[in-house]
């Protein structure tokens, strides 16, 4: 079988580079839309409180509704193709990003703040100069779960004609039994396998680049 796969990914190279790349730019794409309107909303519950039960209700709502079920809701307003799969793997991936914002936020030294508003340092400047550089291991760590977790929802994006690595899992599942099922079903899978390793190996080096010494775990 090895011998079969490995002429499968020989004869088609260029289209699984393309797909394997387009995987890749989906989810990190995705992931970064998603960071940005989780700190956003969780700096936003940070300064209203009464807001965090609602956002963690939402999150674990959003986590336990199947992937399937939302592309499903999604196809008769955003129909089919890339659109779909962008809204379906952005909105998986802002759940555990959020949570951690919120936790990362909440963690700041309320010391260090009423420092800074001494000062006379603006909402935004404490913010980007201090509490998003202290909370950023925490939400970090909530972007490598997430971009894990957005690499298996971007593969069912495929149900909706999404880009990437999964239509070759749905090509092996809906040809059981044919010439070349096992070989899309394998390549597929352990394509999306070494996409995530290799996006968590960047999340690990960003995370040495941009994560200051004296706050590193």
């Amino acid at each position: 079988m090895s011998s079969q796969v490995w002429e499968f990914i020989s004869e088609r190279r260029a289209s699984l580079a393309f797909d394997a790349y387009q995987h890749a730019s989906l989810v990190l794409q995705c992931v970064l839309l998603a960071t940005i309107i989780a700190v956003v909303v969780a700096a936003l519950i940070t300064r209203a409180r009464q807001l965090e039960p609602v956002a963690n209700a939402v999150s674990a709502i959003g986590l336990t509704m199947p992937s399937l079920a939302l592309i499903g809701l999604l196809i008769p307003l955003s129909g089919l193709g890339t659109t779909t799969a962008v809204i379906a793997v952005t909105f998986y991936a802002v759940m555990p990003i959020l949570r951690n914002a919120v936790v990362g936020f909440a963690q700041v030294d309320a010391t260090l703040l009423e420092s800074a508003r001494g000062m006379g340092m603006s909402e935004l400047r404490t913010l980007t100069r201090i509490r998003l550089p202290l909370a950023w291991p925490v939400i970090l760590a909530g972007v490598r779960i997430s971009t894990q977790m957005s690499m298996g929802v971007a593969a069912i994006a495929a149900y909706v004609i999404g880009p990437g690595m999964g239509k070759y899992i749905f090509t092996g599942l809906a040809t059981d039994g044919g010439a070349n099922s096992v070989n899309n079903a394998v390549v597929g899978t352990f394509g999306i396998v070494l996409i995530a390793l290799l996006a968590d190996g960047l999340l690990l080096l960003l995370g040495r680049l941009t994560i200051s010494k004296g706050i590193r775990a």
